[in-house]
């Protein structure tokens, strides 16, 4: 692999506390071998090192790729025919969802998120179908398109055993249905899944097939509380720990999530993961909209990590997560994208700038989120919740040299105070149109914002032939049994009288409302 000097007006290199980060003027960053060798002035470094070639220049600023913590798929719910629905009943539509090619899709998921500077993605494959071996292929179908585009990846299926359609029993739930349409659901949804073991049999074999390669790793993601028993979180728990891999936990993403967990254990989600011994370092919830303060505590005190959605908590009206009070307590927060952004697009830089500006409570003394903060959350904490760790994050001698350069021309037009900090400036003014030149492992993936291993437009339009051709009768089964089955959902939750009028408050102030 080429060496390569990435010169900077400014090199980002690392976010120091909330109010600063480590910045370099005129700065440069060589790299050999996919390594960062060193960060500094570019006068010192140009005249130190003979490199390969030169990237950037004096009118580009230079920061660490930014990492998408918690991501599913390509073509949104929204574009697939489901619309904005709250979360239990968004989920449940999406039975209708018409087949797309795994390798396909992703492809076109990972050219946005390339575009916007996002080095690695962390891939929760929620939506996979089938018997073992068609999983497998699914699985590797995904892998294989952040291969070919050049991306970081850590994979994982979303491992569920039970609740299916709502939040109680298949078998309960199939009892309130009519005969004829319990009988159809219990035929097409229910029989989808593959059994408790055969999901660690798949984990092991996807694990032994990509273990060693540079830019993939395999992990667990058990997809939430509700959808997941006991046995399955002890046998995933000591999974994890036998193969040194983290966890990712979809938990406490809407207020009917709060109440489930005190249904089933008595206290709080928080609280029943303690008790089966998983709360730790290695374990990140995604969302945690609807923790309690004590569930803070408990996070804080294990050093467990979240994943903050902000724009898929607003789109499925789930709520808004209390940043301030984690950050805080010294909690390391990520940032993702779900599938459900403003936009549905994948743009982090918009992404920071929602997580920057929800979290504004009224007043003068709110003391969080920073520039600063929300960078380091899409970058070195989104680092700290993957397999790779601190591998990744920031650019410091010894790590992999995934980075963006981003024209700073693009930032500061027409003008710009000579006192806006740079940060500031990158957050707030950022768009995925300045971002030019994408390395990872510091091999240039896009360049002049065109695609180095892959031709977007031709992927795209193979992508839009697949989806031209009508729906097979399975596919206008499905979407029919959707539509038969969705006045049931949503007459669960309005029937059960499942929450009581506290159940929908959260402990802190949520912006304007006291």
């Amino acid at each position: 692999m080429p060496s390569s000097l990435i010169r900077g007006k400014y090199v980002v290199c690392k976010v120091l506390n909330r109010m600063e980060a480590q910045i370099i003027e005129d700065g440069a960053v060589f790299q050999r071998d996919g390594v960062i060798v060193e960060v500094g002035k570019f006068e010192v470094l140009s005249k130190k090192y003979s490199s390969d070639e030169m990237l950037g220049s004096d009118q580009h600023v230079v920061l660490p790729g930014f990492v998408n913590s918690h991501h599913h798929v390509g073509l949104t719910a929204f574009q697939m025919g489901t619309p904005d629905l709250p979360l239990e009943q968004w989920i449940m539509d999406r039975v209708r969802k018409r087949d797309v090619d795994a390798y396909l899709d992703t492809l076109y998921s990972a050219f946005e998120m390339i575009e916007s500077g996002i080095t690695t993605v962390q891939h929760l494959h929620n939506r996979v179908n089938g018997n073992v071996q068609r999983v497998h292929e699914t699985a590797n179908r995904v892998i294989k398109a952040y291969q070919d585009v050049g991306m970081r990846a850590s994979y994982s299926f979303g491992l569920r055993d039970q609740n299916r359609m709502v939040y109680e029993a298949d078998e309960d739930f199939l009892k309130r249905l009519p005969a004829d349409l319990a009988s159809e659901v219990a035929e097409v949804v229910l029989a989808q899944g593959i059994p408790l073991e055969d999901n660690f049999s798949l984990f092991e074999q996807l694990y032994r097939e990509h273990h060693g390669a540079e830019r993939v790793r395999i992990q667990l993601a058990p997809v939430n509380l509700h959808w997941a028993s006991d046995k399955a979180l002890i046998l995933l728990r000591d999974c994890a720990a036998k193969h040194h891999v983290p966890i990712h936990m979809h938990l406490l993403e809407t207020k009917y999530q709060k109440q489930y967990a005190r249904r089933r254990s008595g206290g709080t989600a928080v609280e029943h993961l303690r008790d089966l011994r998983m709360l730790g370092p290695h374990l990140t919830l995604g969302h945690g909209v609807w923790l309690t303060a004590s569930d803070i505590d408990l996070i804080a005190e294990t050093g467990t990590l979240v994943c903050h959605n902000p724009s898929s908590n607003l789109r499925l009206r789930s709520g808004i997560a209390p940043l301030n009070a984690l950050e805080r307590r010294g909690i390391q927060v990520a940032l993702g994208l779900d599938d459900c952004s403003i936009n549905d697009d994948r743009s982090m830089l918009q992404e920071m700038r929602v997580a920057l500006k929800v979290h504004r409570v009224p007043g003068m003394d709110d003391d969080v989120p920073t520039a600063s903060q929300v960078l380091q959350m899409a970058t070195e904490h989104g680092a700290r919740s993957t397999p790779f760790g601190l591998n990744i994050g920031t650019l410091e001698t010894g790590k992999s040299a995934d980075l963006v350069i981003m024209d700073w021309k693009h930032i500061a037009f027409p003008y710009l105070d000579r006192d806006v900090p740079i940060v500031e400036a990158l957050v707030h003014l950022a768009r995925d149109t300045g971002v030019e030149t994408v390395l990872v492992s510091g091999e240039p993936i896009m360049r002049d914002r065109k695609f180095t291993r892959l031709n977007k437009a031709d992927v795209l339009e193979e992508l839009t032939a697949s989806l031209r051709v009508p729906l097979r009768p399975d596919e206008e089964r499905r979407r029919q049994l959707s539509k038969r089955l969705f006045p049931h959902v949503r007459q669960f939750y309005a029937d059960e009288g499942y929450l009581s009028e506290q159940d929908g408050v959260p402990f802190y102030h949520v912006n304007c409302r006291d």
